[in-house]
């Protein structure tokens, strides 16, 4: 079984967002970047199913400018196979990913795409659902756990007062929750071992796709600051002070 796991490169999630002074967007200057999490989890699962034999091959595709290497060199030092760079330069919304996503998968003929369910950039959570309806794919979302039964695929996902078991015959689309894994660490000579991986790189604008932006950002404000907490001496100082607010 050969595995497509989609990394976005995105500002670390230890970085405090800076916004910009015209809030046209988010500040990206001399900011750390790192692998979505999400993504980072999703690809630690592809990793799993090749260790235990049943997939062959982990494919990491990123889309981005040229520096967007750094991330599928993280990918190819958590164990995968290899990786491929689409190039652009301009930030490809969610539709135009999926796209992209969908020609570099009938390309790879892969039987699973495994996903981050979301970037913890814009928070969109759309290009898995938008990319198994592309390629008519069936899609299971926010998997908590991933089994692999011969031609299918068996995907449980947290719902409202418990948990649901879906079924998928395979080729599929799954995109990770947070609960499904803990991304390995990655070592100092699989870093150096992953600069000899294959990297290969595709010029989206080879690939005759509308990669137009639909979208367009009116403006990026940073929340408002949060007022200053107070200690109290008792219980009862409390209850006084809630009661006082009308809160109880």
């Amino acid at each position: 079984m050969k595995i497509l796991v989609p990394v976005k490169r995105v500002v670390d999630f230890n970085v405090r967002i800076r916004v910009k002074p015209d809030g046209s967007g988010v500040d990206l200057n001399n900011v750390k970047m790192a692998m979505n999490p999400f993504d980072e989890i999703a690809l630690e699962e592809a990793v799993r199913l090749v260790e235990a034999g049943t997939a062959t091959e982990v494919i990491a595709v990123t889309i981005g400018p040229a520096v967007a290497q750094d991330v599928l060199r993280t990918a190819l030092a958590m164990g995968a196979t290899r990786a491929i760079l689409v190039t652009t330069d301009i930030a490809p919304e969610p539709l135009a990913v999926a796209k992209i996503l969908t020609r570099v998968a009938r390309d790879e003929s892969v039987d699973l795409v495994l996903l981050g369910k979301q970037a913890i950039d814009d928070d969109a959570n759309q290009t898995g659902q938008m990319l198994a309806a592309l390629l008519d794919w069936p899609q299971a979302t926010f998997a908590s756990e991933v089994t692999v039964a011969g031609e299918a695929i068996r995907v449980t996902r947290e719902v409202d007062g418990g948990t649901q078991t879906l079924e998928l015959t395979l080729p599929a689309v799954v995109s990770a929750d947070l609960r499904l894994n803990q991304p390995r660490f990655v070592s100092l000579p699989n870093i150096l071992k992953a600069r000899s991986k294959p990297l290969s790189q595709i010029d989206s604008a080879t690939l005759g796709l509308d990669l137009a932006p639909r979208l367009k950002v009116q403006r990026t404000e940073e929340p408002p600051a949060r007022k200053a907490g107070a200690t109290l001496a008792s219980v009862d100082e409390l209850i006084d002070r809630l009661r006082a607010q009308a809160i109880l």
